[in-house]
């Protein structure tokens, strides 16, 4: 948008029955109604005019009927009026009617009353038409010298408006300003005149500055703010003057205490050096200032903009690394959390011990917190981010994973998961530490509640207990947590046993339920109200009770008995492992087959558990397929011939495979963090070849191109970024163009679509096909979905043969499937009823405003469990292979996979399962799980496609995506005739 365009105020009115309004309507309400009555309907007016209608009917009785009102919220709409209703004619002079409104803001400018005053001067700094502005001049100059500050503040204003619009109306509009300024004593006032002074004469502005330097301190955090950025300016523009600017802005830093000037002085110092004391200097203040400000959002675009700092300036802010854990103190968890996160960049050698001790005392402050739910989520945050350092720094292994472990049974699933898989990897890179670790894993097993974290411990315990000590430990704590075995016959002694208890327990109500019908009267409560027993209150008793028991019952078998029989399988395969590996540690034959008969038994009443009707769930065929391989295993007596082939394959399967399969992990993981680490860096790095910028050479412009980094901000915030690589074809430009009317229909009409960032803009072209004149045509929009239409075009009239073009925008607020449709209308000839010409459906591309994300596994699965909307598609397709549709959905969809291209196997592969996800440009979520696989009768490809969101329409609208590319997918291609 261009500066010179004139920013109207725009005024809500909400009309819920959507009544039309002519404009006869209009103009007996404004000569009937009172000021009430006329008040809402110049709101009505300012609508309609707002939406494209321009009324030009109405302008003299609004003259005649709203500005002699004395009424100060009716002269504030007039004013409204003023700056959107159309002040020229067709051909372009000023209206007739337009002499009367400027005698009527003269008196305005004139009036006693310094709001009305004041709202006057504010409404002409809004006015281009010089013509009218030039009669304006002598009054706006006496309201500088009035003596209220509100009218001051809005005549210095007013004063640099008209100067813009029109030099020769106010030829010494710099030295009017200097003057003011050197007079003015109020601090918006002088504040306002500044402003202005250094648009229109830098010198001036630069002679001011240099006067009051002295004094900086104490002039008023308005006129500091307003210095700091003449200066953020003017250096970049003339870098000779930077150094002295920087020392300037270094001594109001430290002197000043208004946090607007303090945020301000900080960006600009950032802006103009990236020496490394200056940025700890500035970044310290920005602390200082998130420590110390209440506000919660102040706090997060503080540390955004250290986190800019430090992006941009990779290891200049490491010493203030324990500095910024300080606003940590705050309740808010948004906060904690990009504290944590800065943190985690912040993070180096040299203070990675620091930070580490410091979220330990924290995290041992969160034991005794009031606010359970509050302290369970900063308890998570703190470990996940412990977790990270020490994955990244991985000296701090030892001193972590016991502490993880003391609070593992806190956490929920993904948390415990993380802690687990953070351990696999640390007794993976240091196995002096594995005897340790595995003491503390066993000591910790007892209190994980999660089924997914204690499959990736049993992992451990079958994967790193090598030695026959270790083998027994493992032993000992799967055999505690399974509990007694046979588990059915367990099982079914406990009920008989609790069947007891409950009928002893029901004579024993019935007893004193007799008693308290002989008492004399109701039990009396501690607050003194009476109150009678319940059996709803032994029901609660019972549940209670249930749930203490069901805590007491070791995790294995809590798993076991809740149906999770999947964990039995991890067991089953853990269980295999510890007997091979204790075969070749051990030749003590007799533990060897002890330990058999154990695992045996273990397993077959599992699997008797899981047939039963006594089970929640009965066993699944895979789970009940891994238990009985590993029964055949253990009994299995082969010959000695065969033996020794047999046991080189059973090691080669349970111990070598899956350690070299994690070893291979580990080395993708670092070697992506290499590549990330690197690519970070080149961001930050100057190239070789660059040119050296000289100070004495500034005024060449070849060399020497200072940008406003803020003022880039603001350009992009405004105008959005300049993607023009593909735009501006000529090709993709083509496919925008939709049709809108047939060849044969009296009008015709195509449409180009733009997509901005929240909009959708309709160029359309209208192209008249008769021989006769359309009288008053215009074009009706509508739509269906998150869509709403923000201004109607108005009527006009088309030649026989002519063209017409308008401009449509549309607001989108969700990346929802959105439909427009509409017509077109035009008079008839010879009094003969409107004409009506329907036009084919808009529907507006979701794709625009899906990108492609990234995100960790974490944050993936727990998005997966909180979103309540899913929608399943199957998946039927004729192309080559499985990666050939991942590639097209991928395409369609907009989505980034998140599975590493490791686990997506070979090209030639029959089975294909991962992860997508998206994010659109409202900040809405898109999940999908795509697993598909290869028909071996067909050759097809099919399976499901998954998709979760927070919504429901994002959800639909990409499934309606998927399903559109089966059917693209499979079109019969015709190679011969």
């Amino acid at each position: 948008m261009s500066g010179k365009e004139p920013a109207y105020s725009l005024v809500f009115y909400p009309s819920p029955n959507k009544e039309i309004n002519t404009v006869a309507s209009f103009q007996k309400a404004l000569e009937n109604g009172n000021d009430e009555e006329k008040i809402g309907t110049m709101k009505e007016i300012l609508v309609t005019i707002l939406e494209g209608n321009p009324l030009p009917e109405l302008l003299m009785h609004i003259i005649r009927f709203v500005m002699p009102s004395k009424d100060k919220r009716l002269k504030k709409l007039l004013y409204f009026y003023w700056e959107i209703v159309p002040k020229l004619d067709e051909s372009g002079k000023l209206r007739h009617e337009m002499i009367l409104v400027c005698n009527a803001i003269q008196h305005d400018l004139q009036h006693p009353n310094e709001y009305i005053r004041g709202s006057t001067l504010r409404f002409l700094t809004k006015l281009r038409e010089a013509e009218l502005l030039e009669q304006m001049v002598p009054s706006v100059l006496q309201c500088l010298e009035y003596r209220h500050a509100y009218v001051r503040k809005y005549a210095i204003l007013a004063v640099l408006s008209i100067h813009k619009v029109s030099e020769h109306l106010l030829p010494d509009a710099k030295e009017i300003i200097h003057t003011f300024l050197s007079a003015e004593t109020d601090p918006i006032c002088k504040r306002n005149a500044f402003l202005g002074l250094c648009e229109l004469d830098r010198e001036l502005a630069l002679q001011y500055l240099e006067e009051n330097v002295a004094n900086i301190d104490s002039l008023d955090p308005l006129l500091q703010v307003a210095f700091v950025d003449f200066i953020r300016k003017d250096a970049t523009e003339i870098p000779s003057l930077v150094n002295q600017y920087i020392d300037l802005l270094l001594d109001l830093l430290v002197s000043t205490s208004y946090p607007e000037v303090i945020f301000e002085t900080a960006l600009t110092l950032t802006t103009l050096s990236s020496n490394q004391s200056i940025l700890v200097k500035t970044c310290t203040k920005l602390i200082d200032l998130a420590v110390k400000v209440s506000d919660n959002n102040v706090k997060l675009v503080v540390l955004d903009r250290v986190r800019d700092i430090n992006d941009k300036n990779p290891g200049a802010l490491e010493e203030l690394t324990l500095d910024i854990l300080r606003v940590l103190n705050t309740e808010d968890t948004d906060v904690r959390e990009k504290v944590l996160s800065i943190c985690m960049d912040l993070a180096s050698s040299k203070n990675v011990e620091d930070v580490v001790q410091l979220l330990k005392k924290e995290l041992q402050t969160t034991v005794n917190d009031v606010d359970k739910e509050r302290s369970v989520q900063y308890r998570q945050l703190l470990i996940k981010t412990i977790r990270s350092i020490a994955v990244t720094y991985i000296d701090m292994a030892a001193s972590v994973v016991s502490l993880l472990l003391d609070f593992i049974g806190d956490l929920n699933s993904v948390a415990a998961t993380g802690v687990i898989s953070f351990i696999k990897e640390v007794i993976e890179r240091y196995p002096q530490l594995k005897t340790d670790i595995l003491n503390h894993l066993l000591n910790a097993l007892e209190n994980i509640k999660s089924a997914k974290a204690y499959r990736a411990a049993l992992w451990i315990l079958g994967e790193f207990s090598e030695t026959s000590e270790d083998i027994q430990s493992s032993w000992k704590h799967i055999r505690f947590s399974v509990g007694e075995v046979p588990i059915l016959q367990a099982e079914l002694k406990k009920l008989s046993k609790n069947a007891e208890n409950r009928e002893d327990d029901e004579e024993g109500i019935d007893e004193s339920a007799r008693e308290t019908k002989k008492a004399a009267g109701p039990i009396i409560l501690p607050d003194g109200t009476y109150a009678m027993e319940s059996s709803f209150d032994t029901v609660k008793k019972n549940a209670s009770s249930d749930k203490i028991n069901e805590e007491s019952i070791p995790p294995m078998r809590r798993f076991i008995l809740k149906g999770d029989f999947y964990t039995s399988s991890v067991l089953a395969s853990t269980i295999l492992k510890l007997v091979l590996k204790f075969e070749k540690v051990s030749n003590d034959i007799s533990i060897i087959n002890a330990l058999k008969a154990e695992a045996l038994l273990i397993l077959v009443s599992i699997v008797r558990y899981g047939q039963s009707n006594l089970a929640e769930k009965k066993i699944d065929e895979d789970s009940e397929e891994r238990l009985l391989t590993g029964v055949s295993i253990l009994m299995e007596e082969s010959n000695e011939k065969e033996s020794a082939k047999e046991n080189e394959l059973l090691n080669m399967v349970f111990l070598d495979a899956t350690r070299s399969t994690f070893k291979q992990q580990i080395s993708l993981a670092k070697s992506k963090n290499q590549k990330k680490f690197i690519q970070d860096l080149n961001k930050n790095a100057t190239v070789i070849e660059s040119a050296i910028s000289f100070r004495q050479l500034s005024g060449s412009n070849v060399i020497n191109e200072n940008k406003d980094s803020i003022k880039k901000d603001l350009e992009v915030a405004l105008k959005g970024e300049n993607n023009t690589s593909s735009q501006s074809s000529s090709k993709s430009s083509l496919k925008k163009i939709v049709q809108l009317t047939g060849f044969s229909d009296p009008v015709y009409a195509e449409a180009y679509i733009k997509n901005n960032q929240f909009d959708v803009v309709l160029d359309v072209l209208l192209v008249n096909q008769t021989k006769e004149t359309l009288k008053n045509l215009h074009v009706q929009f509508a739509t269906l979905g998150d869509l709403k239409i923000i201004d109607n075009p108005p009527k006009t009239n088309v030649v026989p043969h002519g063209f017409h073009r308008l401009t449509v925008t549309v607001k989108v607020s969700s990346a929802d499937t959105g439909v427009i449709f509409g017509n077109i209308i035009y008079d008839g000839a010879h009094g003969e009823d409107a004409r009506y010409v329907i036009m084919n459906d808009l529907h507006v591309d979701i794709m625009d405003y899906i990108k492609p994300a990234i995100t960790d596994d974490e944050n993936f699965r727990t998005m997966w469990n909180e979103f309540e909307w899913e929608n399943k598609i199957s998946v039927k397709s004729h192309l080559s292979s499985l990666h050939d549709y991942l590639d097209t959905l991928t395409k369609g969809t907009n989505m980034g996979i998140l599975t590493p291209k490791e686990s997506l196997g070979e090209k030639d592969c029959r089975f294909l399962s991962c992860n997508l996800y998206a994010k659109s440009s409202f900040g809405e979520d898109a999940l999908a799980n795509l697993c598909i696989e290869r028909d071996p009768v067909t050759e097809n490809i099919i399976g499901y496609v998954r998709i979760r969101s927070k919504g429901q329409g994002l959800a639909l609208s990409l499934g309606d995506r998927v399903a559109m590319i089966s059917k693209q997918t499979n079109k019969v291609k015709v190679t011969r005739v």
